[in-house]
């Protein structure tokens, strides 16, 4: 499987994101919040992802942009959790959203995101 994150696979458009947040699928495992919504079918084609972190928490953008690189970096090295064994995706679209008020190590949050990803694979 390619461990890439192409422009297709980010989450731009209003009324998924929209939809995203009206569902009540999520999960949380800390500092995550994850937003989810599933296809009616498994699907070859990799879930849309959102990425946000509060203003509320990182005044700075600087720190805002960090985090999401980090998260971003995790998401593309570990996507392979949420495909089956035939490459099929079984998520639509995927929120991410960072609410620690501090950064956390690469090595924790790496962790807690590969718990999360498997917990919502199912």
């Amino acid at each position: 499987m390619k461990k890439n994150f192409p422009k297709s696979e980010r989450l731009r458009y209003k009324p998924g994101i929209s939809a995203l947040f009206k569902t009540k699928n999520g999960a949380f495992t800390f500092p995550f919040k994850i937003a989810y919504i599933r296809h009616e079918q498994a699907s070859p084609i990799p879930p849309q992802v959102l990425i946000t972190v509060s203003k509320k928490n990182f005044k700075k953008a600087i720190d805002r942009n960090w985090i999401k690189r980090r998260i971003k970096e995790l998401y593309r090295l570990n996507k392979s959790i949420l495909s089956n064994e035939e490459g099929l995706y079984t998520l639509k679209y995927i929120a991410f959203v960072y609410v620690a008020k501090e950064k956390m190590p690469y090595k924790q949050m790496k962790k807690k995101l590969i718990n999360l990803l498997a917990s919502i694979k199912s």
